[in-house]
């Protein structure tokens, strides 16, 4: 095993007295007053687009922003953390003080403006509530703003701010989530997903729950500890469906059982620029030592498996290619991940690479989605079903080397894009998507849609009338989230290399922030401040 580059912190058991009369000295007793909100982004710093507040307003695919009281209807049978915490807490007899929720489609860095006015919310909303009992926060991990690079970090300091150094705080972080010291000290417990695609969001925030409840019937703080590894994983080979992720998942849960420590991995978004980029390892225990000792063996063995996270990738016409001649008329499909454009990853969904090798390929009975392009769409709601007309499809945020598809498509079918989600990551999401149009040309269909989302549900296929199963090719603007819903139809699944601005290998970004010593790639290359790459 080799040893870990980074330790970050590790602590003893602390006293944390409750602030309340609602507690007897053994345990809780009656309800407890817990204030709850949300501020997710997952940012991409090389991306080409910023969240700016209006993204935050619409929600992206998510619950769009809500404040105080509106904040629980929102997100209500949404597959959200605090979705699982405030079903939990509610089952419980607590009370609940909502303070906000946002969410915002990753992208670059979150303005200054966006990140000042929701922050301004929350802490607005908890300084009314007067005094409470505990803190809950659904978090990503992996915010950057353009004048904050540790986004959760700083939203802690504020929340502590105000409460003191007495009231427990515990979050929920995504998988992805970039885990610094700040957020580690900052708080009583995270607790990240451990599925990816994540599926077990509410989950998360149920065992949140059980976390921060077990913090207050005890009256002290668990010991913690934390260690980063030193290399990045490309977000492709992170998927738990299939190794190493799938077997490191199953220790944690064999360690967790073993040792009475609550532990979780984070293999981290490999594209936000800033010293804690990268994968960590956390745990929480009654006794320091123990969980020190546990954490640090999962560490070891996440680091042990380095080289079996590196990730084979296909050129846009080799994968259609290859999908062509393993594939008959009817079904099932081979998928391709466009992952390079994944919307979920800082992508726009409007790079066209994969869409000309199908029609350069003549591909028969494929189908792309979704290509936002909102001027297209529009077209076609112009033009009408049936219609055949000139389109220039895609490339609308210029990236290098790009340029629309010009020709000559029909417009099969057209739609409103407001449906309900159904698979397991976006279940009960509703979408509103805007304006969306099926094009056809030859035996390639597009699904365009008007606002951006992450191709990572088939009722975004079904909405326009595209039963995904029946297809022979499913191109799909997604890194790993689409194998919830999409792996179970597809006869193989190809990750796809095709330009755009999250880059499968992460080796080939121009890191500038990153602390020294990290790998850019497993068994990559170190970067070092002086040199950049």
């Amino acid at each position: 095993m080799r040893p870990m580059r980074e330790t970050g912190c590790q602590g003893g058991v602390s006293a944390l007295p409750l602030k309340g009369n609602n507690h007897h000295a053994q345990g809780l007793d009656l309800m407890a007053t817990i204030a709850i909100g949300g501020f997710q982004h997952e940012t991409n710093t090389f991306a080409p687009t910023k969240a700016s507040y209006a993204d935050f307003e619409s929600g992206g695919g998510w619950p769009a922003l809500a404040r105080g009281a509106a904040v629980p209807e929102q997100v209500a049978g949404v597959n959200l953390s605090i979705a699982g915490f405030i079903e939990a807490a509610r089952a419980a007899g607590h009370r609940l003080v909502p303070l906000v929720w946002a969410n915002a489609t990753p992208s670059a860095h979150v303005t200054r403006d966006a990140f000042e006015r929701i922050t301004g919310m929350m802490i607005e909303e908890l300084g009314r509530a007067g005094a409470v009992d505990a803190v809950y926060l659904d978090l990503h991990g992996a915010m950057v703003a353009e004048h904050v690079d540790d986004g959760e970090g700083e939203i802690l300091a504020r929340v502590r701010k105000i409460i003191g150094p007495r009231v427990p705080i515990v979050a929920t972080l995504d998988l992805h989530a970039n885990v610094s010291k700040a957020m580690i000290e900052r708080t009583e417990a995270l607790v990240a997903y451990r599925t990816y695609p994540h599926v077990d969001m509410t989950e998360t925030g149920q065992r949140a729950f059980r976390m921060l409840a077990t913090i207050l019937e005890r009256g002290e703080a668990p010991a913690k500890a934390f260690r980063q590894l030193p290399f990045l994983i490309p977000i492709t080979a992170q998927c738990t469906l299939i190794d190493p992720g799938q077997k490191l998942y199953a220790r944690l849960a064999e360690l967790e059982a073993s040792s009475g420590a609550t532990l979780s991995f984070t293999p981290g978004f490999p594209a936000a620029d800033f010293a804690d980029c990268g994968p960590a390892v956390f745990g929480y225990a009654a006794n320091g030592k123990g969980v020190e000792a546990t954490v640090a063996m999962l560490a070891g063995e996440a680091a042990d498996a380095e080289g079996e996270f590196l990730a084979e990738f296909l050129s846009p016409d080799d994968a259609v290619r290859r999908a062509m001649t393993r594939t008959m008329p009817g079904g099932p499909p081979v998928v391709l991940a466009d992952t390079q454009d994944n919307p979920g990853a800082g992508g726009n969904g409007d790079t066209v690479g994969l869409l000309a090798a199908m029609l350069r390929q003549r591909a028969e009975d494929a189908v792309l989605g979704l290509l936002i392009d909102p001027a297209a769409a529009k077209q076609a709601h112009a033009a009408g079903v049936e219609a055949e007309t000139e389109f220039a499809l895609g490339a609308a945020s210029g990236w290098a080397g790009e340029k629309p598809i010009a020709g000559r498509f029909t417009v099969e079918r057209l739609g409103d894009g407001a449906f309900t989600c159904t698979g397991p990551f976006y279940r009960g999401s509703q979408m509103r998507l805007g304006p969306m149009a099926l094009l056809r040309r030859g035996g390639v269909r597009v699904v365009v849609a008007s606002k951006k989302v992450q191709a990572a549900d088939q009722e975004m296929f079904r909405h326009l009338g595209v039963e995904p199963a029946r297809m022979r090719i499913v191109a799909l603007k997604s890194s790993v989230h689409f194998r919830a819903h999409f792996q179970p139809i597809a006869r193989e699944v190809l990750v796809v290399a095709s330009p755009g601005p999250n880059p499968a290998d992460p080796a080939d970004l121009d890191w500038r922030k990153l602390r020294p010593g990290v790998r850019l790639r497993p068994h990559g290359p170190v970067f070092s401040p002086k040199a950049g790459r």
